[in-house]
């Protein structure tokens, strides 16, 4: 029996997608492996939409370190990055991730020393809430749609993933209920943009429909809702706030913010203003107790003037997300943004990252206090840093909460009951109760 090892980087739809392919080789008997030693093909599922450094790094690694390995590289894959790819080694196969369900006949031909490169999508988007999953962990990632119907001016995204295709709504729930039959203790329902589901059928966005009924699935699990875009959250907010308020939703948003500045915003072609995204805040935060915000920053945007990163500072600051992804902006080859004039210096670009990432951190510290003395049953998703004894769960907020386990009695997947002792501007810590 061959055996098959992933490593996956990026987003949740590139795990999802890892799961998948992983499912679809075991039903065609291949073993899939932790261990990249025990493994004879390695699976590399890369991302590519913060640069090419990160991926090539790793293929490399893996080619230096395991020389006799054969390795297919998945994932969002753009044209630049295939010459480099193949740099490293030419016998490397490649498979996009609008092909993954060809992923069996890539391995079969890989590991007879053919390598190949399936990149062009058929026709017909591929469904891929209907692949089967590698379930063997609690936490279970089902995509709902693919791309998306934005098409900002920094983001490789749409060029890779193309436009919005939303997945049949019984076939999602479907899988659902398959994971939680076997064992699942949070589902993550993922995409490009959750808000935009069937937003491609010429309908509103379904999703607030889609959590209600997965949320009417029997078992004791939780719901965490992946990325959305305002713009496409704020004509349903009102529903989206009933469906969150269910006991199986985590209380938990990702909602990107990119910018402070209205200016900025629009040459990003993101569709709203910040003030819409403070007052649409301002209502989830009413309508949602101790909702947990994550939101993301680029800095150095082309043409960003000190004032209008001033903006971005001021607005983090009044908001007061719980997590904050700073990113530098980087030239994505074939987008509008690359060629944009009034590009920022890397070193610019850079420090104003750290400026506004000190600015939040100090606010999550203060966040994260507001927790202490709180008790409450978390779900354990996996173990804690090398040498610890710890567990890391989450809270109903989806709160990092790190557990003792010196007696490694505590086990991936079990639910415990916790009271908050510590805090940290990262995590919680909690004691047994």
């Amino acid at each position: 029996m061959v055996k098959v090892y992933f490593r996956t980087f990026g987003c949740p739809t590139n795990f999802s997608e890892s799961e998948s392919m992983a499912g679809l080789l075991r039903k065609a008997d291949f073993e899939i492996v932790d261990n990249p030693e025990d493994a004879f093909v390695a699976i590399l599922n890369i991302c590519t939409v913060k640069g090419n450094t990160v991926p090539l790094r790793e293929i490399r690694k893996v080619r230096e370190n395991y020389p006799h390995k054969k390795i297919i590289v998945a994932g969002c894959i753009t044209q630049d990055i295939i010459p480099e790819i193949k740099g490293i080694d030419g016998e490397i196969s490649l498979i996009s991730t609008n092909s993954i369900s060809e992923i069996v006949s890539v391995v079969e031909e890989t590991i007879n020393d053919n390598p190949v490169d399936v990149l062009t999508p058929s026709e017909k988007p591929e469904e891929k809430a209907s692949l089967p999953k590698d379930l063997r962990k609690p936490v279970v990632i089902i995509p709902i749609c693919s791309g998306c119907t934005g098409n900002c001016t920094y983001c490789s995204v749409r060029i890779v993933k193309g436009k919005l295709a939303s997945y049949p709504m019984e076939k999602i729930i479907e899988q659902c209920r398959r994971a939680v039959t076997q064992g699942a203790k949070e589902i993550w329902i993922t995409s490009q943009d959750t808000a935009s589901y069937m937003l491609d059928k010429n309908e509103k966005t379904r999703l607030p429909e889609l959590v209600g009924k997965i949320a009417k699935i029997p078992g004791n699990f939780k719901i965490r809702v992946g990325m959305m875009n305002i713009n496409n959250l704020m004509p349903v907010i009102d529903e989206i706030i009933q469906a969150f308020n269910s006991d199986k939703v985590f209380k938990f948003l990702h909602i990107p913010l990119q910018s402070g500045s209205d200016e900025i915003l629009k040459k990003m072609r993101r569709k709203y203003t910040a003030r819409d995204f403070k007052t649409t805040l301002k209502r989830l935060r009413e309508g949602i107790p101790n909702l947990t915000l994550s939101t993301d920053i680029i800095t150095g945007f082309p043409g960003e003037t000190k004032e209008q990163f001033n903006e971005s500072k001021m607005l983090i600051d009044e908001i007061k997300p719980d997590v904050l992804n700073v990113s530098r902006f980087r030239q994505r080859p074939g987008t509008e943004a690359a060629e944009m004039e009034g590009q920022i210096p890397g070193d610019e670009a850079k420090q104003r990252s750290k400026n506004i990432t000190s600015l939040f951190e100090w606010s999550a510290y203060l966040k994260n206090k507001q927790w202490l003395g709180w008790a409450g049953n978390v779900i354990v998703e996996e173990t804690g840093k090398e040498g610890t004894d710890t567990m890391i769960g989450r809270n109903p907020s989806y709160k990092p909460v790190i557990i003792e386990n010196k007696l490694s009695d505590i086990k991936v997947g079990d639910i415990k009951r916790v009271r908050i002792t510590a805090y940290s501007k990262h995590d919680l810590k909690g004691d047994l109760v």
